[in-house]
């Protein structure tokens, strides 16, 4: 299909802001973590609870998300989500509690799974095949900016939370730093509430309602006559020879044996995305920084590389998906994963603790430094085994309080090599399953029920990636740094030989030569 491409590209970058939304509100918690634990007094359970609650309702969302935006239109839904996103900021920043906090990330979850669901469909359903892969990706990559400027503007409130200027006063930036850090998204929210109105309904799903007119004029303007004309007559056809339409719809419909291939490859990316860990370091970055013992500071700084490589390495994956192919980026990404997940779990297994005088002299005067003196010149070998004598010695929350303190003076340990893997990790999945799951689920399954079938996908991807939010803090706590990266490490080797052994490659080709070739009857 000749393109009108700067039509395609104005479109899919409105509707790719809702990926923006989605990184900004994912990732922004990385910053709040530090400072709702001791303030609400939360144990780590219900830390990862407040992470991961976003995630609860996004896997909800995405269950009807697709289905919603078969009766409303892709357009109209994401509206809504915008709204959400605006909300949610708001009820974050004054939230007096913290079940107010869980309700407010619940809230901003709905338009989390709207957004991941909707943005890459309506985006495929206006691209041609050709450019369809670098077009879906402008949402991976507006999800990853979003994650980029949550880590800078969380760095850059901490930073200025230090002034002693009249004005960081006034806005009440030192004491209330977290909430601004959650508040600001309102301002993003509401700009891409009003740039929806610009875009046009989805002319695939307006031949689905039988407004075959409309169609015709948007996809006029996305191309060229004679092929706008072909893409219209061939969608009428192929659902004038859908005898049953409502039953095509029902989520049994996934469980034929001609949607076996399909649906194994679909269940598994959207476990693997998950499963090595990656909103681990996106929503916890600072945390895992600091278990190098390099400090709050530093921490937050280093989560912006992760925030930058991440950029860099989607818009690299953009460049190459429909060129070097959508397999070949998994193969290298994920075994990218593997490697790097392996480095951390190797370098944290080589790192040891012990308290000296002087590092305990450099410690906060808050903390009662005269304790520590029974743990003066014992070496730990394991940061699970440190932190559990720390908190017996002290209390488990000046502990928790002063954790970072805590692992800074007594570690010894490479962190160059902890920053080379969580960047090298990153790197990998920015150039493989980040952008390159998304762009298959809006290619592998057939055109009358992609909505339910991409629900339904992207409701294991956001359950999984739920456990995985809930967990982590607990993971570090009980199991150590360890043995947490050396599972993903696993996971990301079979779901590396799962890749190889049963996806094909899909660049190239249309959605209905991909039914063709995916569905067997």
């Amino acid at each position: 299909m000749k393109s009108n491409k700067s039509s395609v590209a104005l479109y899919a970058l409105v509707i790719a802001m809702g990926g923006f939304l989605m990184g900004f509100d994912a990732s922004v918690i990385s910053g709040v973590v530090k400072y709702i634990e001791p303030e609400f007094h939360l144990s780590k359970l219900e830390l990862g609870w407040a992470v991961a609650s976003l995630s609860l309702t996004a896997t909800l969302a995405m269950m009807f998300a697709g289905p919603l935006s078969d009766k409303l239109g892709r357009k109209s839904v994401l509206k809504y989500a915008a709204l959400l996103y605006a909300f949610s900021a708001l009820l974050s920043a004054i939230a007096p509690s913290f079940l107010v906090l869980v309700i407010a990330r619940l809230i901003a979850g709905i338009g989390v799974g709207v957004s991941l669901i909707l943005a890459p469909m309506y985006i495929a359903e206006i691209s041609p095949a050709e450019k369809r892969g670098k077009m879906v990706s402008f949402n991976q990559l507006n999800i990853v900016v979003g994650i980029s400027v949550a880590f800078f503007t969380n760095y850059l409130i901490v930073h200025l939370a230090l002034s002693d200027a009249a004005w960081v006063k006034t806005l009440g930036l030192r004491e209330y730093s977290w909430r601004w850090m959650l508040g600001i998204e309102f301002f993003p929210a509401v700009l891409y509430y009003f740039l929806l109105f610009i875009v046009p309904q989805s002319p695939r799903w307006l031949i689905m309602k039988g407004r075959f007119d409309e169609a015709m004029t948007i996809m006029k303007k996305l191309g060229d006559e004679d092929t706008a004309i072909n893409m219209v007559n061939e969608l009428k056809q192929s659902i004038e020879e859908d005898s049953k339409p409502k039953e095509k719809t029902s989520i049994k419909e996934l469980l034929k044996p001609s949607m076996k291939l399909v649906m194994s490859i679909g269940i598994i990316m959207a476990i693997l995305q998950q499963i090595t860990g990656i909103n681990s370091v996106f929503f916890y970055a600072p945390m895992i920084f600091e278990q190098s013992g390099i400090g709050t500071d530093a921490s937050f700084i280093q989560a912006i590389l992760v925030g930058l490589i991440n950029v860099v390495f989607t818009i690299v994956a953009m460049a190459l998906i429909d060129k070097l192919g959508r397999k070949p980026l998994l193969a290298i990404g994920v075994s990218g994963i593997a490697v790097c997940m392996f480095l951390l779990a190797y370098s944290f297994n080589a790192a040891t603790y012990t308290l000296t005088d002087a590092s305990i002299a450099k410690l906060p005067k808050e903390i009662n430094l005269i304790q520590l003196n029974a743990l003066k010149g014992k070496t730990f070998t394991s940061d699970t085994e440190y932190k559990a004598a720390i908190s017996k010695t002290v209390g488990e929350e000046v502990q928790k309080k002063y954790e970072s303190e805590f692992i800074s003076a007594a570690i010894s340990m490479n962190a160059t090599l902890i920053l080379i893997g969580i960047l090298g990790f990153v790197a990998s999945f920015a150039i493989s399953l980040g952008p390159v799951m998304w762009v298959l689920f809006s290619e592998l399954f057939p055109n009358n029920i992609r909505g339910i079938a991409i629900s339904f996908v992207g409701f294991i991807n956001s359950a999984v990636s739920f456990l995985v939010q809930l967990i982590f803090p607990w993971e570090l706590a009980r199991l150590g740094s360890t043995w947490t990266f050396l599972i993903y490490g696993i996971f990301a080797f079979i779901g590396l030989i799962s890749i190889m052994k049963l996806l094909p490659e899909t660049k190239g080709k249309s959605l209905e030569e991909l039914e063709a070739i995916l569905v067997k009857e």
